[in-house]
């Protein structure tokens, strides 16, 4: 709610019709009225709530957060969810940007109930094709005397700057056209001087109470008179968004805190003509972990950049309600029904929120593993067939593969990389590291020949062939040889058989190596080095020279 200081409030204003769907007629003063009191508000109405973009680029995060809140309220207290493509930049406004905006809150899953390709009764729903209504609604100002014609060239209002400049004051319109008698207006029309609309702004000060941030107020004093229409004809923003909102009867405005400045504007405007007002809810912004505002700098930062990257749609949704909203429990996973079941505008915090792409990572890796293995399995599988890891995307080799792998996995484009480490064998460089020293000083170049001798005899192949089971008998007697047990046998395993210091279980890990070897599951130009190939350079190894203190060039982990 808004007030005037020292005026009535505005709860006992009556507003002008609200026209519904794409046949808004062209004036108001020979049609049904439909009538709407601001103290409507205090009684609950129907909620509707917007999500208005501009078309001019992608779909920041912090935009998807916005859409998400408004989804979450309007389906929490049952109401209508409206998308409105705000495209008056004819410029830098395409339909290719929005048509990946409409792709990217579908695969958010927030489904619109008004909007483009669904349509509605309070449409069109695309402010480049609504200009005869903002002229219209101008020419209703007009007549009212709201707003009056300035034909103040551009070189006058530089120069009302510069002097308000040198005397420390505000840069606003001085109103000069503002008191104009009629003559001086009608000649200025004889001659054909382009003029703009400007609003009167009356004196006094204005409040709302935003429903994030409380009472919020400002002083008339400083705006000065503004353009609600320029001099080609076309609406200004505060303009349109005023009368949009107005007549496709939006409830609450819930937006970026950026847009809290163009507030005193539009509640002037809905004051003049005699809309009800909305609530407003104003949502802090999205900060870098410098706490600088978030952008392209700190990487990606567009919903289309995490889909390709691999990122789920149910972790991005989960994330973006937590930058700002919680519960106040300690759960941080909910679906977005649950988000909906859940989210109340009142726990939504006032303070920036830090977009932490380390733990939307790990978010989505829970997400991830959270879906049935079946259907895990099934992602996955598909992706490393597709990526051309592998010639089949189903069957007992990637059941058994993501299994083993998929606690490494935090996004689907990350299984590619999962499986071509598993695949791959950089044992010299592992040796080189100095990690590995302390193994190479542990008669690693013994356990080496104590490992190819049970390879050559057969008795490891013949484990692997039995599977898990094989392997865990056989490792227990190779131990037992050797007088080995724990880290001092696996480590050197680990190494020798896989060419890794780290990884995932070692046991499962050679089984699938060797079951990778005796079949055609594994595309061959993926780099993939079978047990053979693994045992042809062990013996190729020179570990007088390994043993030799030298400069170590690389580390395990960069490896």
């Amino acid at each position: 709610m808004a007030l005037l200081s020292g005026s009535t409030p505005w709860s006992k204003l009556v507003a002008p019709p609200i026209f519904h769907g794409s046949h808004a007629p062209r004036t108001f003063l020979f049609f049904k009225r439909r009538r709407f009191s601001v103290s409507a508000l205090s009684e609950q109405p129907p909620v509707r709530v917007r999500f208005a973009p501009s078309p001019t680029g992608n779909l920041h995060v912090g935009g998807a957060r916005t859409a998400l809140f408004n989804y979450l309220f309007a389906r929490s207290k049952g109401g209508k969810f409206v998308l409105r493509i705000e495209d008056t930049d004819l410029e830098r406004s395409t339909r290719e940007s929005e048509e990946a905006m409409l792709k990217d809150l579908s695969w958010l899953g927030l489904d619109w109930d008004e909007g483009p390709g669904v349509g509605g009764d309070y449409g069109p729903y695309r402010q480049s094709e609504r200009n005869s209504l903002y002229k219209q609604y101008a020419q209703n100002l007009h007549q009212s005397g709201h707003v009056y014609r300035c034909f103040c060239s551009n070189e006058e209002l530089e120069k009302m700057k510069e002097d308000a400049k040198l005397k420390n004051l505000p840069p606003v319109y001085t109103g000069k056209w503002a008191s104009a008698r009629d003559e001086e207006v009608e000649e200025e029309l004889a001659k054909g001087t382009p003029y703009t609309y400007r609003f009167r702004v009356p004196k006094g000060s204005l409040k709302i109470n935003d429903l994030i941030r409380g009472e919020v107020s400002w002083n008339l004093d400083t705006l000065g008179d503004f353009v609600i229409m320029r001099s080609n004809g076309q609406p200004v923003y505060n303009f349109c968004v005023t009368v949009d909102d107005a007549t496709m009867a939006i409830s609450h405005v819930i937006r970026a805190e950026e847009h809290l400045p163009n507030t005193l504007r539009q509640a002037l405007i809905y004051k003049a003509l005699g809309f009800p007002m909305p609530f407003f809810a104003h949502v802090s912004l999205i900060l870098a972990p410098d706490r600088s505002k978030l952008s392209k700098r700190h990487g990606a930062t567009s919903v289309g950049q995490f889909r390709e990257m691999g990122y789920l749609p149910e972790a991005m949704v989960n994330y973006l309600a937590l930058l700002g909203w919680g519960d106040g429990t300690e759960n941080e996973f909910y679906t977005l029904d649950q988000l909906v079941e859940k989210f109340t505008i009142e726990r939504v915090n006032k303070s920036g929120a830090i977009f932490d792409s380390t733990k939307l990572r790990w978010m989505n890796g829970q997400h991830l593993r959270g879906r049935p293995l079946e259907e895990l399995t099934k992602l996955i599988g598909e992706y490393w067939k597709t990526f051309g890891i592998v010639t089949v995307s189903a069957g007992p080799f990637i059941d058994e593969t993501v299994q083993l792998l998929k606690d490494g996995i935090d996004l689907i484009n990350d299984a590619d990389k999962a499986l071509t480490n598993l695949l791959s064998y950089p044992l010299h460089s592992t040796l080189q590291s100095d990690e590995a020293k302390p193994l190479l000083q542990d008669n690693l170049s013994e356990f080496a020949d104590s490992l190819l001798a049970a390879y050559d005899s057969g008795d490891l192949v013949a484990a692997l062939e039995d599977g898990h089971a094989g392997w865990q008998k056989w490792v227990k007697g190779f131990g037992k040889s050797l007088k080995r047990k724990g880290k001092s046998l696996f480590m050197p395993l680990r190494v020798l058989l896989t060419g890794k210091l780290h990884g995932p279980d070692i046991g499962a890990s050679v089984v699938l190596l060797y079951k990778a070897g005796i079949s055609d599951v594994v595309v061959p130009e993926t780099g993939f080095v079978t047990l053979d190939e693994r045992f042809k350079m062990l013996r190729q190894i020179n570990w007088e020279t390994l043993s030799k203190d030298q400069p170590v060039k690389e580390t395990a982990a960069s490896v």
